[in-house]
């Protein structure tokens, strides 16, 4: 397989968006498990909190905005065009989350590519089976990118305090 055709598409400001080159490679690491897939072209748009909140808004009837939205194409089978589709990443939000997850902000931008990208080739996790089969699958493309668990407790960072005061026999 190629390398897939990646749009990127910066519509903020931002010095830490990820380079082109690695979202080829993150979504390589998930083309690479459907070796069947003809599909390697999409758009990846890096947004603000306002345009998240209103394709989130008024694709999904949900008013806030949102770590990443996949919109998968849906070519009719007699015309072979190999685009796979957009994803919409909201920069703020991953952001804020990456922070609150206490984890690197290009670990959870890899995160957020091959999420988005499995929604495109028809992953989904509403049903628990699905979630299931949908986060095995990140968890090991991740990993075979070196990047942590993402669905893994996070540890606390660490603290100033002596923990041997809050200990029950303390």
């Amino acid at each position: 397989m190629s390398s897939p055709d990646i749009d990127r598409q910066a519509a903020l400001d931002a010095e830490d968006l990820p380079p082109l080159a690695d979202l080829q490679t993150w979504v390589a690491g998930v083309l690479s498990r459907h070796p069947g897939e003809a599909r390697h072209e999409l758009t990846i748009r890096f947004v603000d909190a306002e345009e998240s909140r209103t394709l989130n808004r008024d694709y999904r009837d949900r008013d806030r905005p949102t770590n990443v939205l996949s919109f998968p194409f849906e070519c009719p089978p007699t015309v072979p065009i190999p685009l796979l589709g957009d994803l919409v990443i909201c920069h703020p939000v991953v952001v804020a989350e990456a922070e609150q997850q206490h984890k690197s902000l290009i670990d959870h931008y890899a995160h957020m590519v091959v999420h988005g990208t499995l929604h495109l080739l028809g992953y989904d996790h509403i049903e628990d089976d699905e979630a299931e089969v949908m986060e095995a699958l990140e968890r090991d493309i991740l990993a075979g990118l070196g990047i942590a668990d993402p669905y893994a407790t996070p540890s606390p960072p660490p603290r100033d305090i002596d923990t041997e005061d809050e200990r029950a026999d303390a």
